[in-house]
């Protein structure tokens, strides 16, 4: 999977390091000092990187869980996200990571008690209401599971903890972790979709669809809760005709009863962001779409927007009850 493996110091003894080193024993090692180190360097080339990402271990010691924005969130009151690792195993055109970060190696923190003593500190803050916490905001959480055993460790922590919710965000069919146990109803594995053209074009190194939509009802099968994530909403030929297709793949595999949730997000970029990738990809046709400036984000236009959102919104309420869709919308800054 890698060739090369830079590690902090301070975690060449933890046994998730130990470990991942065991798992590639071919693999050069590299200890640094802190991960900023190789990680946040101006002037790596992301697009070279992508091809053959390094992997970094380290340890998090700054803040652990996020507060969500409050135009997100599938029903709760309180909502949080974290961020186990950096950088994603797939490589879509659309994704804010390769905006973000000047580094496309793969940054995985290896405390991941840390991250449940403070989602244990949050969550006991109050007991009325159960609080929300989001993991593949800055990954995907189940992709590289086989690397970093995410949920693996994670999935007994929550099954102790009825009243934390957890929001695994994925594109893989690498669901093993949750096949082997008994389903939790506070943990929600969100599957993420755009139409089957759009994934073949601009998700490289995503399943293909129905493999996909095969994986997701073989775990709704065993009882799991499905979220379903149309984030982000992309404008395109044929639109209604598409996402049409997509809604009525995913409901004919999967009964409403096992639908968590469903979730509409349109596409927005931070606006450093969008000129970053803009630059690292000037022939892509997706960054030449009909957009506007929002504050310090870059949307469609208020009106493609919101007619592209109508369009799916109409279409899912002929298969899922309107009180399980939620829209994500732009924060405006």
């Amino acid at each position: 999977m890698t060739d090369i493996i830079y590690f902090e110091e301070q975690v060449a003894e933890h046994p998730r390091s130990l470990e991942i080193f065991g798992r590639y024993p071919r693999a050069t090692r590299i200890p640094c000092g802190h991960y900023k180190e190789i990680f946040n360097p101006s002037g790596q080339n992301f697009r070279l990187q992508k091809k053959k990402p390094a992997l970094i271990l380290a340890h998090n010691s700054g803040k652990l869980v996020h507060p969500v924005p409050s135009t997100y969130g599938i029903g709760g009151k309180r909502n949080f996200y974290f961020s186990h690792m950096l950088n994603c195993l797939y490589d879509c055109r659309y994704c804010f990571l390769q905006g973000m970060y000047p580094s496309a190696h793969y940054l995985l923190f290896v405390n991941f008690e840390d991250f449940f003593s403070e989602i244990d500190r949050i969550s006991e803050e109050t007991t009325d209401e159960p609080s929300w916490f989001f993991s593949g905001y800055d990954c995907d959480s189940l992709a590289m599971e086989n690397l970093s055993g995410f949920a693996k460790s994670t999935l007994p922590f929550f099954k102790d903890r009825p009243n934390s919710f957890l929001e695994l965000r994925t594109k893989s069919v690498n669901l093993q972790s949750l096949m082997k146990v008994a389903p939790l109803p506070n943990v929600v594995t969100a599957f993420s979709f755009t139409p089957q053209e759009i994934s073949q074009s601009i998700e490289k190194g995503v399943p293909p669809l129905k493999t996909r939509i095969r994986a997701m009802s073989k775990l709704a099968d065993q009882g799991w809760p499905i979220g379903l994530r149309l984030d982000p909403i992309l404008d395109c030929q044929d639109f209604e005709r598409r996402y049409a297709e997509l809604i009525e793949d995913l409901f004919s595999n999967l009964p409403e009863k096992s639908v968590h949730s469903v979730s509409l997000g349109p596409f927005r970029l931070p606006e450093p962001f969008f000129k970053r990738m803009e630059k690292l990809y000037p022939e892509e046709a997706l960054f030449a779409g009909n957009f506007e400036k929002r504050g310090r984000t870059i949307s469609y236009t208020k009106e493609l927007e919101k007619e592209k959102i109508g369009v799916c919104r109409e279409i899912l309420l002929r298969y899922v009850h309107e009180k399980k869709l939620f829209h994500c919308e732009p924060v405006e800054q």
